[in-house]
């Protein structure tokens, strides 16, 4: 048995998916829900898996830079231009487009690498957040549309 903690945000994001045959090659936007899932089998000291803050500082920075940007493929013909226009708030995926897809398994290695890379994280006033060892990130879905999501994870996680 595990237990699994799930904290969700929300972000506005755009993208132009090049390889794509019909209309979402061109600019657009989705109001995206972000969730992510984390799973251990045993709790902390102060009977969670971890702290709820923990979890938005680990996905801030990410999702900051992604809110009410465009994002699209390195190979994309029109990356020069948009970055014209939208100066800093461009995300660039290297050679793949940015699906909703690719969004979810972006955020699943940020938080991972988090994880692994001893699992503190602070908060503006200095306070240290630490993720216990035995947590790990089971998924991340992002939601595109309001009926539309997809998910990266680790399948049968516990």
């Amino acid at each position: 048995m595990v237990y699994r903690v799930c904290k969700s945000f929300e972000i506005e994001s755009g993208h132009m998916l090049s390889k794509h045959p019909g209309r979402c090659r061109f600019p657009h936007g989705h109001s995206r829900r972000v969730e992510v899932v984390l799973v251990s089998q045993t709790l902390d000291a102060n009977d969670m898996v971890c702290d709820f803050k923990a979890i938005k500082l680990a996905i801030g920075e990410l999702l900051d830079a992604w809110d009410h940007a465009m994002a699209l493929n390195s190979d994309d013909p029109r990356l020069e231009a948009v970055k014209g226009v939208a100066g800093d708030r461009v995300v660039v995926f290297q050679g793949e487009d940015p699906t909703t897809e690719a969004l979810a398994r972006r955020i699943y290695e940020h938080v991972a690498h988090r994880l692994a890379s001893g699992g503190v994280v602070a908060d503006e006033g200095g306070v240290e957040y630490r993720f216990p060892e035995s947590v790990r990130v089971e998924r991340v879905r992002v939601g595109e549309t309001s009926s539309s999501w997809a998910e990266y994870g680790v399948p049968n996680v516990g």
